[in-house]
């Protein structure tokens, strides 16, 4: 299994309205067909009363061993339905690679 498709198997704990993982590896300086660095959008009521560390700390939890391992980066955009709602259902672009600490 492809380290993005283990991402999303491991998130479906949270019982998402919306999930979307997207490799981002390609927009970095590593090999073609890496997978280190991910974008998450995860919209779940779980979230729910929770300010957003501790919602960062259940999808951590989650992904342990892929942090531990091959992902290198990984931004998180998570919000409950209503926040999703107001959203717009959008979440910011990731910026682009600044190429290993380039400037």
């Amino acid at each position: 299994m492809s380290t993005q498709a283990t991402i999303e198997d491991k998130l479906r704990a949270l019982e998402p309205a919306f999930l979307a993982v997207e490799n981002e590896s390609h927009r970095h300086n590593v090999p073609p067909n890496s997978e280190t660095h991910f974008k998450v959008t995860l919209v779940s009521s779980r979230f729910e009363g929770l300010m957003p560390v501790k919602r960062h700390q259940q999808v951590y939890a989650l992904l342990a061993d892929e942090l531990a391992g091959p992902v290198h980066a990984l931004a998180l955009h998570l919000f409950t339905p209503d926040e999703w709602e107001a959203s717009g259902r959008s979440r910011p672009d990731s910026p682009d690679c600044r190429g290993g600490g380039q400037s």
